[in-house]
Formats: C-alpha cells, structure tokens, sequence
C-alpha cells in the first residue's frame, strides 16, 4: 500500500510530534480525499498528544485541494478547494473526509484563513447560537484572545450583541476591542464584569473561579455556554443565586456532540461567506511550515500566542 507523511504522537523526540511515514487513507463511498495545504492547531488536539499512544496521529481542522471525490457522488467535485473536519488525523498530506465535514472555500479565502475556521470557528458558532436573539443584548466572552473567544466576539457582534471580553493580559486589550469588544475586563478576577451586566449570555471557558462568579452575571433567563476549563475543572458558585435570578442554565458545549444535529459543511459555509464579505477576520498569529509541529504545538501549551496557528504542509 502506497505511503504518505503525517504527523504522529512519537514520545521518542522532544515536544512527542514529528513527521512519519504511514499508510495512505482509503476513503469511505462518503468521503472525499483531500489533498492539504494548511492546517491549523487547537489546544484540545495538542493536548491530548501530551499523553496519547505513540503512533497516534492528531488534527482537527484542515484545508486543501479535492484530490479524488466521494464515491458515492456526495460532496465538492474533484480540485475543489475546501476546508474540513476530522476526529482526528488532519495533519498529514493526503486526509480522507466525510463531505458533510467538507465546505467549498470562496477564491478570496486564503488556505490558511479557512483552516482557522473548522473547530474554533463552529465552536463560536455553536456557542453564539445557543443565546438566540442578541440584538442590543450583553454578551459577556471570557478567554476572549483565544481562537474560539476571538470568533465569539465577532459573530456576537454581527449578531447585534453589546459584547464585553475578560482577558486575563493586558497587552491583548486592543485585539479584543479590534474584534468589536465593546468593553474590556482585565486581569485573573471576573467580578468587574458585573458593572456591565447582567448577561443574557456568557460565553465561558476558563472554569474554576471564573465560572463560579460568571454563573451569578447571569441576567433572568440567561444562559452561560461552557466550551473548556482551561482555569481548573472545579467550581464552586452560589447555587441560591443562580437558581433565584429565574430561569437561567448552564449548557456544556461539545463541538463534535453539535454537529449530530448540524453538520460542519452548514456551519463552515455560512463562516466562509462571512469571510469572503470581510466580516468575520481570522486572527493568524503564527504562520509556518508543519516541520515545526512540535515547536508550536509547545508554544500553544505555553500560552505564547494569542490567536491561531496555521502550519502549511510543504513537500
């Protein structure tokens, strides 16, 4: 069977990434191949590769060239150029997708923009959706200068939403207010968020603390939308409070449990066309070659940048 490169968990070399050769995909009668251009790292992927078996192969998000389309006539036409979604093993230059994961890239869309989109761009989506009507409503996005908080702030925004990010650096304030935050609460304590308040949705994942004080912003019938616990999985909040405001939840968004009920291609699509209208700005702080996985991936870990990395696969 013929070889192709991808990147694999080897706990051998520093940083437990590195470029192997394995065995060429064999697409499903749903599923395109697609060839990669550009690939783009999350935390969760990265992460997990921290402790993965050796030999496993990471990567979510995606974007390419329709090598061979799906066999059962599904899908982008052969030398389409497209962005997708895998479980897992997107890094590698020959990828087979489902064509429901699979959505057209616009020519005014760079590779590299529509890598960006697939994990952090719909986990915004989900989350932003999940407060219904926002127009001249607070929107509260905490872990606002990361890649899914960047998007949120936006799509918030275009959503009619008067939004306020929590960053924990103030050197992150003007990328924040860039992406349309109309007020900004700084430093590790989300408690001075409560002067803009109360919410009618928050957007979370910090956890911890930050989760406990933003259950209690919460305006009647409000809704905080938790994506991750980068902060601490604990939490300790005023349940009276929160049960007393009247009406308000706690909704645990999983990206990959949403597009069950939505696939990726509907959400990447209407993502893309925002995009190509130069209304929703992909925030690219490192942009390099995918020999330095491993390097990168540790700067992700170590909070080095605030926006997204995008790797493009060389020969």
């Amino acid at each position: 069977m013929s070889k192709i490169r991808a990147v694999i968990v080897d706990p051998n070399v520093p940083g437990r990434l590195a470029l192997s050769e394995v065995t060429a995909p064999q697409p499903a009668s749903d599923e395109a191949l697609v060839r990669v251009a550009a690939i783009s790292l999350n935390r969760g992927e990265v992460k997990r590769s921290t402790t993965a078996e050796a030999g496993w192969q990471p990567g979510w998000d995606l974007a390419g060239v329709i090598e061979t389309p799906a066999i059962d006539g599904s899908g982008p036409p052969q030398g389409a150029r497209v962005v997708g979604l895998r479980r897992s093993g997107a890094w590698a230059e020959l990828v087979s997708v489902p064509t429901n994961a699979l959505a057209e890239v616009p020519p005014s869309v760079s590779f590299a923009e529509a890598a960006t989109l697939p994990v952090a761009g719909l986990t915004a989506y989900h989350a932003v959706l999940k407060g219904g009507s926002l127009l001249g409503r607070p929107v509260l996005v905490t872990g606002a200068s990361g890649g899914v908080g960047y998007f949120a702030i936006q799509l918030a925004r275009l959503s009619g939403a008067q939004v306020v990010a929590h960053i924990r650096q103030a050197g992150y304030e003007t990328l924040v207010t860039k992406a349309g935050a109309q007020s900004v609460v700084i430093g590790e304590d989300l408690s001075p968020a409560r002067e803009y308040g109360p919410y009618h949705l928050i957007i979370e994942s910090v956890g911890g603390k930050t989760l406990g004080i933003a259950l209690g912003l919460l305006a009647q019938d409000g809704k905080t939308v938790l994506y991750g616990v980068s902060g601490g999985a604990e939490v300790t909040f005023n349940a009276a409070q929160f049960f007393g405001t009247g009406g308000v939840s706690l909704y645990g968004l999983r990206l990959f449990d949403e597009l069950r009920f939505e696939s990726a291609a509907v959400g990447l699509k209407r993502l893309l066309s925002l995009v190509e209208a130069g209304q929703l700005r992909p925030h690219i702080d490192l942009e390099v070659s995918w020999t330095e996985i491993a390097d990168v991936a540790q700067k992700l870990l170590d909070r080095s940048f605030p926006g997204k990395a995008v790797l493009h696969i060389s020969n």
